[in-house]
């Protein structure tokens, strides 16, 4: 039985790419669309129906203040292991300010120890691409980014995330100024075996 366009079900597929800040006009995206895209990533597969992500939305102010953090500790903890650049700390200051919106990707790791914390992650990577997804159909630009701050533990809390659970990156959304980016892969055919 089928349901959808297959058709244009392929097309968006296809269509998906990471769209960088620097490639943002400055326009907001209208909050409804957000709370569209927030609402397909909860239709992820997850095993045990433990949901495992979480997510904070930032937007205008919010933008300057997930800089600030950022850049903040950066700074605080790579001083204090001798690895502190000045233009990293440049950028995470900058970098968000450039977006419309930014979404903190979180793992919240479940009480059942039978899952392992490999499948959470991946439920959490399967939100991102339904993310995607919804980005692509409504033109929103977006990327999954999971540097600078992204594995410290000092992190976390900020995001209101456990000791045991994870940051794993941030989804920066914002209207392209360009036109939308040409993708390539190689064939399939280069990463499939049939057994029948």
């Amino acid at each position: 039985m089928k349901n959808f366009d297959i058709g244009e079900v392929n097309r968006l597929i296809s269509k998906r790419r990471s769209v960088y800040p620097n490639m943002y006009s400055g326009e907001i995206i209208d909050n409804q669309i957000i709370k569209n895209i927030l609402t397909n990533a909860n239709w992820a597969p997850t095993h045990g129906m433990t949901e495992p992500w979480r997510f904070t939305v930032f937007s205008g102010e919010g933008l300057r203040k997930l800089a600030e953090f950022q850049s903040g500790l950066y700074k605080q903890t790579s001083q204090a292991n001798g690895k502190y650049d000045e233009s990293k700390f440049l950028k995470l200051a900058s970098k968000p300010l450039l977006a419309s919106h930014i979404i903190s990707i979180g793992m919240k790791r479940c009480d059942n120890e039978k899952i392992p914390e490999i499948e959470e992650v991946s439920a959490v990577a399967c939100a991102v691409q339904n993310m995607y997804l919804t980005a692509t159909a409504y033109g929103v630009g977006c990327y999954w980014g999971s540097g600078g701050i992204t594995y410290l533990e000092e992190a976390k809390s900020f995001f209101n995330l456990d000791e045991r659970d994870k940051l794993l990156g941030f989804f920066y959304m914002g209207i392209p100024k360009t036109k939308w980016p040409e993708g390539r892969r190689k064939p399939i055919e280069d990463k499939v075996i049939w057994i029948s």
